[in-house]
């Protein structure tokens, strides 16, 4: 799917996707009420990776898990 048209507000680290009104990106109608789709919702984590695609994470706890791994190791092999 291509979303076009939308604005990108940057506050520092922080940022968010702006449609034409309020929560259009999050899967609400001008209404109010609930689309079938949307680009994120409140509670989405994601990822960016090497190539600047951001990755929706569907287990944050597994993630976290393998990224403290992974930190473990690389300071043991330092």
């Amino acid at each position: 799917m291509m979303w076009t048209g939308y604005n990108i507000t940057q506050a520092g680290e922080h940022f968010r996707i702006e449609g034409d009104w309020p929560g259009e990106v999050m899967g609400k109608k001008k209404d109010g009420s609930d689309k079938d789709y949307a680009l994120y919702r409140p509670g989405d984590v994601f990822v960016v990776n090497e190539g600047g695609w951001l990755c929706k994470v569907e287990d944050v706890a597994a993630m976290i898990m393998k990224y403290e791994a992974n930190k473990s190791t690389s300071k043991s092999q330092s």
